[in-house]
């Protein structure tokens, strides 16, 4: 099929401005990657300076206190209460066994049945009472120092900020199937 002359010089200026369209469209998208890039950095340093600080602060504030005081409750109450009633179940436990070892070992040794003496089992399960105690106790050294919860909930809030965005810039970028170009930004498409 042979086109006359005015249709193929319509078909190369329509194939030109195919061309034009293309390069400049290119050209746009290297800008919009550009501006999501600059956008996310300055939602990393507001997130570093704003966010971060408010939610540390907010944390400090409110939550921090009622939760140093119940975890200071919880170390004193493990400590003096719970620490001392096990540490003595222990000992006493390790005491009855000795006691029993020893009766094993006079019957083994045809010494029979002899008296308990009470004051040993006593001091022994004592001193086996407090070596538990000292490796029960929750030690209340002051807090390290590092990231707490609110680091935590700063850096998801972060993310989520973030994801936020990138969203938000790929929806504004797509376009509709019948308006967008090829991904080859060498060729031109065809008439």
């Amino acid at each position: 099929m042979n086109l006359s002359r005015k249709r193929k010089k319509e078909l190369r200026k329509l194939q030109s401005q195919a061309t034009t369209l293309w390069e400049s469209q290119q050209v746009l998208l290297g800008q919009a990657g550009e501006v999501a890039r600059e956008a996310g950095r300055q939602l990393g340093n507001y997130n570093r300076e704003q966010f971060v600080p408010g939610v540390r602060q907010t944390y400090e504030k409110y939550a921090a206190p009622y939760v140093n005081q119940g975890v200071a409750t919880s170390k004193r109450i493990y400590n003096k209460n719970i620490v001392p009633a096990a540490g003595a179940v222990i000992g006493s436990a390790l005491s009855v066994w000795d006691a029993a070892n020893e009766k094993r070992e006079d019957l083994a040794a045809g010494r029979g049945f002899t008296a308990i003496d009470v004051s040993a089992l006593q001091k022994r399960a004592a001193k086996y009472g407090k070596k538990a105690s000292r490796q029960l106790v929750v030690n209340t050294a002051p807090p390290k120092k590092g990231i707490g919860a609110g680091g935590v909930i700063a850096i998801v809030f972060g993310i989520a900020a973030a994801a936020g965005v990138l969203y938000a810039a790929w929806q504004t970028l797509r376009a509709d199937d019948e308006l967008w170009v090829a991904d080859d930004p060498l060729r031109a498409p065809d008439a």
